[in-house]
């Protein structure tokens, strides 16, 4: 996987608030500089075509690394468990993402101001990713799990749209759709930050992954200088209808990647075995990159 100059690393795409610190490392030459040729393997137009139906080795990054054309993608935390249990390429959680980003459960309906509001009440996610997980820790202990409703909805534009169209009443949703739900009238009803896993291909050196990262860092740093300078790319995905400035710093920070404890994957991974999540592999630990 290297070029004649130096080592390729591809990357699958995941919604641009998660992969800010990647698109700036590009733009700003950071990764060229640390001796690495990176560049994403596919587009953000690709991701859109994507189809949250679709089983999820079968999505566009999980596809595109489990194919071999991606050495590398970021998910929820969860999310980086399932995946690399599910699939057949060889690889690790290498960190904790630099994005530490919102979940935000959104409705425009006046009788729902409280997570408590929620029993019973369909809430829209795309299933088995940040969306669903982060609803669920949001609403068991406020409702109880029997009465926690979730419905599997498709990529976080088409949740906005149907929630804009009143076809769904409540949605969960990161940037920039929290910032153009409010802008547009809707309320917040929860909310709940969480990370990501890194997800790196077994191939990629030790050496390779301290480079990536130590880019990445500086890329972090450069973000939270001036974050507006880099805003467009994450108010891109509101088509026009969110101006860059209007773009929010609550509901999203950037810090530098954060070796992922095995502590906190094994209560991570308690959680989701005890919902059935899992396949409860006694082989899990190897997930982790020590």
């Amino acid at each position: 996987m290297a070029s004649a100059t130096r080592p390729v690393v591809k990357i699958a795409p995941n919604n641009p608030v998660f992969d800010l610190p990647v698109i700036v490392g590009i733009e700003e030459g950071l990764f060229e500089k640390a001796g690495l040729d990176v560049s994403f393997s596919a587009t953000y137009a690709d991701r859109e075509r994507d189809s949250a139906e679709k089983p999820v080795l079968s999505r566009l990054k999980e596809q595109m690394f489990e194919c071999g054309s991606a050495d590398s993608y970021n998910v929820c935390e969860w999310a980086s468990i399932d995946r690399l249990e599910r699939g057949k390429r060889g690889g690790s959680i290498a960190a904790l993402r630099a994005a530490v980003a919102a979940q935000a459960i959104l409705t425009f309906d006046e009788k729902l101001q409280t997570p408590r509001d929620l029993a019973d009440v369909p809430v829209v996610v795309q299933e088995l990713t940040g969306s669903h997980y982060t609803t669920l820790q949001m609403l068991e202990s406020a409702v109880g799990r029997e009465h926690v409703k979730i419905q599997n909805g498709s990529l976080p534009s088409r949740r906005w749209e149907g929630l804009r169209d009143r076809t769904y009443r409540a949605v969960a949703v990161m940037e920039p759709f929290i910032s153009l739900g409010l802008k547009e009238g809707a309320h917040i009803i929860a909310a709940s930050f969480y990370r990501g896993g890194e997800v790196v291909a077994a191939d990629l050196t030790p050496e390779e992954r301290k480079a990536y990262y130590d880019a990445e860092n500086r890329a972090v740093d450069l973000i939270n200088g001036d974050f507006y300078k880099y805003a467009h790319h994450v108010a891109a995905a509101a088509k026009g209808a969110l101006q860059p400035r209007e773009l929010l710093r609550a509901f999203v920070h950037y810090k530098h990647v954060d070796y992922y404890d095995p502590a906190l994957f094994n209560r991570a991974y308690d959680w989701m075995k005890a919902r059935g999540m899992t396949e409860g592999q006694s082989q899990h630990a190897a997930l982790v990159v020590g």
